[in-house]
């Protein structure tokens, strides 16, 4: 859509609301005891001794398109979600220095979905699959308490679906913006009786704004829920399409420097690209019983990938440059709480978990865009089986204890069908388990203020991909590849001003044994290794506050430095990492300030953004690295009711200065295409229109 074309559309939307009438109702208050589930159990968060943030629907959906997770989340320190305009390839989320140097999906970080865990038992997921348009609420879990909800260190992010309106409704949107990129989406939604229901469909698309970067992407979610004698029973479902996400590849620093809207010549010649099917259905049943609760879970789903590399992947120990991928997956938990005590001073939960993998995986080669002879067969299984209990205490006025311990083991099988004289057997076994501590107190110091302190162990196994081969071309999956181990300390200060003011800081530092890290890359298989310590020290801050004439701010502050503690050795041939060389893919700061206003008689809104970002370095050595930016964007946007229909349009202009800069690094990249280039100026519009019933 040409430029001035969406300017014209933006503005006559927004001015054909701008009528007399009924005004917008009153703006949502903003209270500063936001209500987290990071327990299990919904709690004021400032009264927990752990760092965790809440994104509400406003901020979520309010002047966005609705399509990458990192839209929202940009207002939590420590999590840094970059889009990556590539999608063939997904988002990289990384929590405190955690997951960043995935080269596709999400590792390190676990993700939930209403309860249901949306990360594979080898600790990787896919931040697509989450659905913005019905998302009530994403809370964020950074530290020690992580570590309760399984094999992720770096924390969790949790989307709930958004509750059902009172009455029935449904609702219709359309976004449109530059480099031909659309969203269209339908929402309905209502109460009945004991039931309820939200459920929501889209369908994406966009030229992308380099050359050989379309996209299509459909998606839907719902959740139905009924009253079920004392309890309550759910069912979640979602499914995402995505037919054909062309991919550009990361840029060399040339490619970037010289032209960063090109793709890379090889993703033309072998036609990259990637298409994926993913659906699941879940059931999730609370039932309270006085002092005692429990929650019963149980899902099942599939995924199937398949992906053009753009590498023929020929060759007799090659694995072929067309991945066909077909995975199965579920998995159930059960939990149960107890509260102690007349003024519930005490109170215990347990739990035990069960979550099993299967994929077929095989490997063709690539000639020039089309499936060859096969280099690849093999089925993988990963099972996971983990107990956990937390125990919570209020021992006296205004103090606060939690304690817990969580017990993981997660088993790796791999059964090679793809054995000849050329190519030896790659079948193996393999499994880790570990028990990890965590506890944590926090106190009211007055004037508004809540100290706490915590510490606990982090856990990571290998993924599937990290295991699938060995160094130096030898047969078998690596099983000597070790999960990293971390221990983690961190004491901060939460606060609280007037009706809308909120302060939280957190110091903290992560010592880690055994990181993951790229040992090499060649003929399409990417072998892993440990490298000895790491360290992340940082320190986090985050405020938002009312400022009066409909004003409001927000601000987010992260500084981490992460290093390597040791030397080592990694690649062919033999690279030296010296002692004290950062992490690559994590950037040393990074700060997101919002300002914005609201008027609500009228229903007008406007806000402009700021984020910026410190260099990263692409690799291990620290060899080469993206260079720090800070880019604006500002929206507008209106919302009016009227005889039982509610109307809001935005517009918005991302990258104002039109800059150009890496939104995103591909870390230890074995050709040297580390860099993807973020989008330069861009506008887009969007209006929705909803109706009760």
């Amino acid at each position: 859509m040409p430029v001035d074309t969406i300017r014209l559309s933006a503005f006559a939307v927004l001015g054909a609301l701008a009528f007399p009438g009924a005004a917008a109702e009153e703006a949502e208050v903003r209270v500063t005891d936001l209500v987290v589930t990071a327990t299990r159990e919904p709690r004021p968060a400032r009264e927990l001794p752990m760092a965790i943030d809440r994104v509400d629907a406003r901020d979520i959906a309010e002047g966005r398109p609705l399509v990458n997770l990192s839209e929202s989340v940009a207002r939590v320190p420590g999590l840094v979600a970059r889009d990556r305009h590539n999608y063939a390839q997904d988002l990289q989320v990384s929590l405190r220095g955690f997951g960043a140097r995935a080269s596709f999906g999400v590792r390190g970080v676990r993700l939930v979905a209403d309860g249901i865990p949306a990360t594979m038992p080898d600790g990787q997921g896919q931040a697509a699959s989450v659905d913005l348009a019905t998302a009530g609420r994403i809370e964020v879990l950074r530290g020690p308490f992580a570590a309760l909800y399984g094999n992720a260190s770096g924390g969790v992010v949790q989307v709930f679906t958004q509750d059902a309106p009172a009455g029935p409704e449904g609702s219709a949107s359309l976004f449109a913006g530059d480099h031909g990129t659309r969203r269209y989406g339908l929402r309905a939604g209502g109460r009945w009786g004991g039931s309820d229901l939200v459920a929501g469909a889209s369908r994406f698309r966009t030229d992308g704004h380099r050359a050989h970067s379309a996209a299509l992407r459909e998606q839907f979610n719902a959740k139905l829920g009924f009253a079920l004698g004392e309890g309550r029973l759910a069912l979640v479902a979602s499914g995402i399409d995505q037919p054909e996400s062309q991919d550009p590849l990361g840029l060399t620093r040339q490619q970037f420097d010289a032209d960063p809207g090109q793709a890379d010549a090889a993703a033309l010649l072998f036609d990259a690209r990637k298409s994926v099917r993913q659906s699941q259905a879940g059931l999730v049943h609370e039932r309270d019983l006085g002092a005692n609760a429990f929650e019963a879970r149980v899902h099942g789903g599939t995924r199937t990938v398949v992906q053009y590399l753009a590498q023929a992947g020929d060759g007799p120990l090659a694995a072929g440059g067309v991945v066909d991928l077909d995975r199965r997956y579920g998995g159930a938990g059960l939990r149960w709480r107890r509260a102690i005590g007349g003024e519930r001073p005490l109170a215990l939960s347990a739990a035990v978990e069960a979550d099993r993998m299967d994929e077929r995986r095989r490997g063709f080669v690539n000639e020039r865009g089309v499936a060859g002879a096969l280099r690849r067969d093999q089925d993988d299984r990963v099972e996971s089986r983990d107990a956990w209990a937390l125990a919570e205490w209020r021992f006296a006025p205004g103090w606060n204890a939690a304690a817990g311990a969580r017990h993981s083991r997660v088993s790796f099988v791999s059964r090679d069908r793809f054995v000849n004289e050329a190519n030896p057997d790659d079948s193996g076994r393999v499994t880790h388990a570990r028990t990890l501590p965590v506890a944590g107190v926090s106190v009211e110091a007055g004037g508004g203020w809540r100290l706490y302190a915590a510490a606990g162990g982090g856990f990571e196994t290998p993924t599937l991909a990290e295991l699938a081969y060995r160094p130096g071309g030898a047969p078998g999956p690596n099983l000597g590849l070790r999960p990293s181990r971390s221990r983690q300390a961190e004491a901060g200060a939460k606060a609280r001003f007037g009706e809308t003011g909120r302060l939280a800081a957190a110091l903290f530092r992560i010592a880690t044994r055994d990181e993951i890290v790229v040992d090499a890359s060649a003929a399409g298989r990417t072998t892993f290794r440990n490298a000895s310590r790491t360290r992340r020290d940082g320190f986090e801050l985050s405020a938002e506050a009312g400022l009066g004439g409909g004003f409001a701010g927000a601000l987010a502050f992260t500084w981490l430095d992460a290093r390597f503690r040791d030397g080592f050795a990694a690649g062919s041939p033999p690279v030296a990492v010296p002692a004290g060389s950062r992490l690559p893919g994590v950037p040393a700061s990074t700060l997101y300030a919002e300002l914005g206003w609201r008027h609500a008689a009228s229903g007008l809104h406007a806000a402009a953004e700021v984020q910026a970002a410190g260099k990263v370095f692409v690799n291990d050595a620290n060899a080469d690295a993206a260079a720090g930016y800070a880019v604006a964007s500002l929206r507008a946007g209106i919302e009016r009711r009227f005889a039982g229909w509610r109307l809001t349009a935005f517009a918005r202009v991302d990258n104002v200065a039109d800059r150009t800069y890496a939104g995103s690094v591909i870390v230890a990249e074995s050709r040297g295409r580390h860099f993807e280039p973020a989008a330069g100026r861009s506008w887009s519009a969007g209006a929705t229109a909803t109706a009760a019933f």
